[in-house]
């Protein structure tokens, strides 16, 4: 009895379950074409439809030991209802709802940095991976930086970086030359001041010779000092010009000149090379009277 009653009472949860359902509307399908839908909160619903789905199937592709061949799928089916979720938000924005693609993830590599989808078509999100898919053979090697080749630098960018503190025109910013030029200075002043005392000096013995009639040595007072720097400038300029005609006369050997005793033997041995083709010459000669002597017998 009691495997009777356990049937019946399993019919009759079925029949129940069946009432259940009919009294319920037929599943509503998920239009093929987003233009299709004409109502904003049914485009809404179908939103959130895609995006449970790509919740599962994006828990789904964490498992690494699904194989290759099944991540592959769960990786293009996840694309897929990406791009159909793409086509639904850009329907709402059509029907006046609010614009969900400024809210979508970004793409991150296996270390978690945000990379850059690549996309030739330009049109929706270009192809994702997810979860152990960034694993695949292939696929690891596009989520790796390549490494950054050292550019060798050009004369334009060298120069580029050249300012003004190269050829030395902010030297003077960096207080050494005050610290050099301080008592340059001050002792070039004293000297000046000296020199101009002593003409100041010469003036007044040049008026006092002046008073007394004598003028000649008034003259050599006034200008000895000045001779003798032009006598100095004058031999100065001569010494520089006998230097450019030493220089001038200077004559550079590019080869090694040879010696007294390497010509000697050069003509020693010059003079062995005559006489022995001249010696050559008159043995051949006899040899060919003696050969026709004997051609003539």
């Amino acid at each position: 009895m009691a495997r009777n009653e356990e049937k019946a009472q399993s019919m009759l949860n079925r029949f129940i379950t069946m009432k259940q359902d009919e009294k319920k509307k037929p599943k509503d399908r998920r239009p093929y074409l987003a233009s299709e839908c004409r109502d904003l909160a049914e485009a809404d619903k179908w939103r959130q439809q895609i995006m449970r789905e790509i919740g599962r199937k994006v828990a789904e592709i964490q498992n690494e030991g699904l194989g290759e061949h099944r991540l592959r799928d769960l990786n293009d089916e996840i694309n897929k209802l990406i791009r159909e979720k793409t086509h639904w938000e850009r329907r709402i924005i059509e029907l006046g709802g609010p614009n969900y693609t400024k809210q979508s993830a970004k793409m991150t590599d296996l270390e978690g940095n945000i990379v850059d989808v690549p996309n030739p078509s330009g049109r929706g999100p270009g192809y994702r991976y997810f979860g152990a898919a960034k694993k695949l053979p292939g696929v690891r090697e596009l989520f790796e930086k390549p490494p950054e080749l050292r550019k060798r630098r050009t004369r334009y960018d060298i120069y580029k970086r050249i300012g003004a503190s190269y050829y030395g025109y902010r030297d003077d910013e960096d207080g050494v030359l005050v610290k050099l030029e301080g008592p340059a200075e001050a002792a070039m002043r004293e000297m000046a001041v000296e020199e101009w005392n002593m003409m100041e000096e010469i003036k007044r013995e040049a008026k006092k010779a002046v008073k007394s009639g004598e003028v000649a040595n008034v003259k050599e007072i006034l200008f000895e000092e000045e001779e003798e720097v032009v006598e100095e400038e004058r031999r100065e300029k001569e010494r520089q010009e006998e230097e450019d005609v030493l220089r001038k006369k200077e004559f550079v050997v590019h080869v090694p000149l040879p010696d007294e005793k390497e010509i000697e033997r050069m003509v020693v041995e010059k003079k062995k090379m005559v006489l022995l083709s001249k010696y050559t010459s008159e043995n051949l000669m006899e040899e060919q009277t003696e050969a026709k002597a004997i051609d003539g017998y």
